[in-house]
């Protein structure tokens, strides 16, 4: 098994489609008229799959955030994607390095609907994501700690 797609329910498509090709997205195609309403799929170009599906239901009224804590995109050069989303017009939170370092670096910023999503830019060495070595058998590590190496 493995995660496909995130579904996020949306309220103005036009709008949300233009944030996320901003950011970076590609539509890569649509079904129109499902039991959840229109449903819109969009990849990053360096991914084989669809990551994210917007879902559009006017008739279900106002959308929000709900349980959907945030999603995080790795940004392979923090600085220039920051510069590229602001000529944009999408405001980002200026970086910061968790461990202090200047290749380790994370932002925030926040779609048309309240979804809060994380950039970051791994250090040198690690991994495209979060895997099992960045967790030792100890129960939780503190988020500085996750850039740091692991034999």
């Amino acid at each position: 098994m493995r995660t496909l797609h995130v579904g996020l329910r949306v309220q103005d498509l036009e709008r949300s489609v233009g944030f996320y090709t901003g950011l970076g997205y590609e539509v890569i195609g649509t079904v129109q008229e499902t039991a959840m309403g229109s449903l819109t799929m969009l990849k990053l170009p360096e991914d084989e799959h669809v990551s994210i599906e917007l879902v559009h239901d006017p008739s279900t009224g106002p959308v929000g955030p709900g349980g959907l804590n945030h999603l995080v995109i790795q940004a392979e050069d923090m600085l220039q994607t920051v510069a590229r989303l602001a000529g944009h017009g999408i405001q980002v939170d200026a970086p910061s390095s968790p461990n202090g370092s200047e290749d380790f670096l994370t932002t925030w910023l926040t779609d048309p609907d309240g979804y809060r999503i994380e950039l970051v830019q791994w250090p040198v060495g690690h991994a495209d994501g979060l895997t099992r070595a960045d967790f030792p058998e100890e129960p939780s590590r503190s988020r500085a700690e996750l850039d740091e190496p692991q034999p």
